[in-house]
């Protein structure tokens, strides 16, 4: 059911609310074969890793290499006005340097192209987890400071063959999550841990090193990209730059001193690893103080180098945790064997006193908490001057259930629920709290392969039949809802 209209959010007429679903080979563009692109780390842990639930990989996804025109119609019908998607560094750049694979730019020159003419702009992101195999073979990818100067020419190629069009561009998409997940839990490529978690199996890493290494290594070529932008193409091009966060909100337990200092440690330990750094010029004090020497140190021209070095904060905000003191929990601990959770003394735990903090979605991490949006704006805007700051990831998933008639799959009054009611709030940090919030981003346009859960579970406004030969997307009821959203712009 549609909501009437004085029930829907109250939006900013000078905020654009905007649809997104990111793209890229592994989650929708698929390809991963063809027209001379080179294989990527999810494309080696997705075959090898018995990580992905369902044993499905990226190689087809959805097949938005092929189908992307009538995606692109899906998204003006709904009556969006911005698309965001990734560039697949390998299909670039097989190797991650040397030759440039021309068939790759011609692609991404078609796809800008389309969406210009169909009055999109196109954000895009440079880096969403698919480093080329080859730089990962060559000297362990993100885990040597070489990474910075590969990634720093790959991003100038892109400047320079799309920047007359692109303006927005994101160097990456959650670094946080993505260092977490390959460099101390292991459950992302290329898979590296030294966990004692039952079910994951790492054959080397360094749960307690190597997280701290490798975000060290993202932030300064994030910084170095910036400054070539800034040097070369920031005059004639007019563009911005920013990064897309993973940004849960913490929720102390009790109104006890230690009960905060917990959840502000946590978020120390999330968006202040990037940010503080970013906009101070050094990693949180707390970190500091916790990891010790196992945290790298700038130098004087790398702070520098990095102050100022976003044009925008892209936010990913899907849920809401309370953060649970482990300093004392020994089990814990021991199974955590001294990884970043450890050294903050904080977990996420969506419990308290047995009870969940709201309801949850298909995946197990994602919990419906849509006052957690507010407060997430709000501590934004309160530790970082209220920079410009846009949502770049906000949805929730189902089960891909294959006893589901289609009728009963496109009937989606959850995910409408989600929106409406994280909507409400995020409009509510806007024209109450005063927090610059510029955009919106849902996730996502279609149903994809979502990394180790496959094809297990569903985001997408648009259902796609994976047993149709041409990869079938139709309208669930949330596409009909954001367009008489949209409609009253």
């Amino acid at each position: 059911m549609i909501p009437k209209r004085s029930s829907l959010p109250r939006l900013n007429p000078s905020s654009p609310f905007r649809n997104h679903s990111e793209f890229i080979d592994d989650e929708y563009e698929g390809a991963a074969k063809s027209d001379g692109r080179g294989r990527s780390i999810w494309d080696t842990y997705a075959f090898n890793s018995g990580q992905v639930v369902d044993g499905s990989t990226g190689e087809v996804a959805v097949d938005q290499y092929h189908l992307y025109k009538g995606d692109i119609n899906l998204i003006t019908d709904m009556l969006m006005d911005a698309y965001r998607f990734s560039i697949s560094w390998s299909r670039i750049f097989p190797h991650g340097s040397g030759a440039v694979n021309q068939l790759g730019v011609d692609y991404y020159n078609n796809l800008i192209d389309t969406l210009i003419t169909n009055e999109l702009v196109p954000f895009v992101t440079l880096y969403h987890w698919d480093l080329p195999q080859a730089l990962e073979d060559s000297y362990g990818g993100w885990l040597s400071p070489r990474i910075i100067n590969d990634y720093v020419t790959f991003s100038e190629r892109c400047f320079t063959e799309f920047g007359d069009r692109v303006k927005h561009w994101i160097t990456f998409n959650e670094p946080h999550g993505f260092i977490l997940n390959s460099y101390d839990l292991g459950g992302g490529a290329p898979g590296r841990c030294s966990l004692h978690i039952p079910g994951r199996v790492c054959k080397s890493g360094n749960s307690s090193t190597e997280p701290y290494i490798a975000m060290h290594h993202v932030l300064l070529s994030h910084a170095a990209a910036y400054r070539v932008y800034q040097a070369k193409f920031k005059g004639e091009q007019g563009g911005t730059i920013g990064m897309s966060l993973d940004m849960a909100w913490y929720e102390p337990m009790s109104n006890s001193t230690q009960d905060i200092k917990t959840a502000q440690v946590a978020q120390d330990f999330q968006l202040g690893w990037i940010l503080d750094p970013i906009y101070f010029g050094d990693y949180p004090l707390s970190m500091k103080e916790r990891v010790k020497e196992r945290l790298p140190e700038f130098s004087k021209t790398q702070t520098d180098a990095l102050k100022g070095s976003l044009d925008f904060v892209g936010i990913n905000h899907y849920t809401t945790y309370y953060a649970m003191d482990i300093s004392n929990i020994s089990a814990i601990k021991q199974l955590l064997n001294n990884d970043t959770f450890v050294d903050a003394g904080a977990f996420p735990n969506p419990f308290r006193n047995g009870e969940p903090i709201g309801d949850m979605g298909a995946s197990i991490w994602l919990y419906v908490v849509p006052w957690g949006m507010r407060k997430a704006m709000n501590y934004v805007k309160n530790r970082y001057g209220n920079p410009t700051v846009i949502v770049t990831e906000n949805g929730i998933d189902e089960v891909n259930d294959p006893n589901k008639t289609l009728i009963e799959a496109l009937d989606d009054q959850k995910r409408i629920d989600y929106h409406r009611d994280y909507l409400s709030n995020l409009s509510a940090a806007i024209n109450e709290d005063g927090c610059n919030v510029t955009g919106y981003f849902a996730w996502s346009l279609l149903d994809n392969w979502e990394w180790t859960s496959g094809f297990s579970v569903r985001f997408g406004l648009y259902f796609v039949d994976y047993n149709s030969p041409g990869l079938t997307r139709y309208a669930k009821s949330s596409v009909r809802w954001f367009t008489e959203l949209l409609f009253q712009r």
